[in-house]
């Protein structure tokens, strides 16, 4: 995820201290039942298409425009799949040592056009995976229980019991 001016301007306020980002990715599926993976420029690194929440955007429309942005497709999200976020595995401390928290929204969406294209800064490969044969991932998401056609998925809290007296 490129820096918006949003995240630059936060950035200039607090330096490199833990930041909070409302974030979104898209599962997406093409007629042979594999996914859309993106392999990362800076990283070099799978995962799903994904990006940042802008200021006054709306999760389903930030993966609109976040998939646009670095596939060229053009996709409608159809459902929730998953929110996920914490410090296991969605906090990130960057090599300029500016750290982040994600807590994501997970859509599974429809490509309904564009074409497919890598041209972008943020991404270095796209390619579709069979679930079986997929590369490690930078988010391990439960990618196969989020495509059941379940309710959304999440981590579960932690939920501590009333204590006995």
């Amino acid at each position: 995820m490129g820096m918006s001016p949003y995240v630059r301007e936060i950035r200039g306020l607090i330096g490199t201290r833990l930041l909070l980002l409302p974030a979104v990715a898209a599962l997406i599926r093409d007629g042979d039942g594999r996914i859309l993976l993106q392999r990362r420029a800076d990283d070099g690194r799978w995962n799903l298409p994904a990006g940042a929440v802008d200021p006054g955007e709306s999760p389903a429309d930030a993966v609109v425009r976040e998939v646009r942005e670095e596939t060229g497709l053009r996709v409608r999200p159809v459902r929730v799949a998953g929110v996920f976020g914490g410090r296991d595995g969605f906090r990130h401390s960057y090599p300029n040592g500016d750290e982040v928290e994600f807590t994501v929204v997970v859509f599974e969406c429809d490509a309904v056009g564009g074409i497919l294209d890598a041209d972008n800064d943020e991404t270095a490969e796209l390619a579709w995976f069979r679930l079986d044969e997929r590369p490690p991932l930078t988010i391990e998401y439960p990618i196969e229980a989020m495509l059941s056609g379940e309710p959304t998925v999440f981590h579960p809290a932690a939920v501590e019991g009333p204590t006995s007296a």
